[in-house]
């Protein structure tokens, strides 16, 4: 696969962003696995961290941006503008080690080679290492891919943190997410705009370091619940023009 990959695009324009906050234990490890792939650059997004989360990224390679302005999206959208002008493809991942950098070159493929827009790793159609996605992380998963395949006829099965996409197809989605629904607006968007998009399984496995944000966290995981509901609820609303003009270009 890295030669196929080779032979049709160099590997030193896919940039990753990888957001965090207090991942000061696992962050030197995903930066070095994630240059191990060969990719051009990792940008880690520093969103307010109070510990050495900036400093181990720093001394592992990666190019530190700071947002402290926090908010999950907010971060994401820190890391694109930050992109080096020679990026084509932008890939995405959790600073925290649940996500698995070896299967990066799985995850960028399909855009590499021009098969799709928007490639997403699915943790749920892969290996997940035991406790490392909550019953309601699978089920929150399970229920967006059900609402935007009713809504927009396109199957996802997770909302994975871990995805590669065209930076401008990016940048012409018009994100406006600023928190926790920033990845279910994006896949929500490349659905309503007809782009082509594949979900490959990929491996997930406990953090490595650190405490989440968000799953071990009872007040943070009915926030995060009630945004992703309300994004979902919004942008179905805004996008169904969009969505229908789309769906009736394709059956002309």
């Amino acid at each position: 696969m890295m030669q196929q990959i080779e032979t049709v695009f160099s590997l030193d324009r896919i940039s990753v962003v990888v957001p965090c906050l207090n991942e000061e234990e696992p962050i030197g490890e995903v930066v070095s696995d994630m240059l191990s792939q060969g990719v051009g650059e990792v940008i880690v997004v520093d969103n307010g961290s109070t510990d050495r989360t900036a400093e181990r990224a720093i001394a592992a390679g990666a190019r530190v941006i700071a947002e402290p302005q926090r908010g999950y999206g907010r971060a994401c959208a820190a890391g694109v503008a930050a992109l080096s002008p020679s990026a084509e493809i932008v890939c995405f991942l959790d600073g925290d080690g649940s996500d698995v950098p070896s299967f990066t070159r799985a995850v960028v493929e399909p855009v590499v080679t021009g098969r799709a827009d928007f490639v997403m790793g699915s943790r749920l159609r892969g290996y997940r290492e035991h406790g490392s996605m909550t019953p309601q992380q699978v089920f929150a998963g399970w229920l967006a891919g059900l609402l935007i395949r009713f809504v927009y006829g396109v199957r996802y099965t997770d909302m994975s943190p871990f995805r590669a996409m065209r930076v401008d197809r990016l940048r012409s989605l018009g994100m406006q997410e600023q928190t926790y629904g920033w990845n279910l607006e994006m896949q929500m968007r490349v659905a309503a705009a007809g782009l082509r998009l594949i979900e490959i399984p990929v491996d997930h496995r406990c953090r490595r370091g650190g405490v989440s944000k968000v799953s071990g966290n009872l007040v943070a995981g009915f926030q995060a619940g009630w945004k992703i509901t309300t994004t979902f609820l919004r942008l179905a609303w805004s996008l169904r023009h969009q969505a229908r003009a789309n769906f009736a270009t394709q059956g002309q």
